[in-house]
């Protein structure tokens, strides 16, 4: 059984506890940006986004149409800015269409 102490921990310091301790936040990072950017979005980007991927600091997108990859392109900063706001954090530093 757990030794119990006086302090009271809230749930959230708990998880972050436990997050750190089994070294999972970088998988956590990865299924968070994959939200933020389904969410930040939309359906149409979306639908032509085949693939996402985080490697340590650079987010690799996959998408199906070339247009809408060009387009987005010339938003590339913008879209890292609000990413990163979205996640709490500066997790994406690099961002390749691909």
């Amino acid at each position: 059984m757990a030794k119990r102490t006086k302090d009271q921990l809230s749930i959230s310091d708990l998880l972050k506890e436990f997050v750190e301790t089994n070294r999972l936040q970088s998988g956590l990072d990865k299924v968070n940006v994959k939200d933020a950017w389904a969410q930040m979005m939309g359906n149409g980007v979306n639908n032509y986004t085949t693939a996402i991927h985080l490697e340590r600091d650079t987010l690799y997108v996959q998408l199906s149409s070339s247009v809408l990859r060009e387009e987005l392109s010339y938003g590339n900063q913008k879209i890292i800015k609000m990413l990163n706001e979205a996640l709490g954090k500066e997790v994406v530093k690099k961002l390749v269409l691909r």
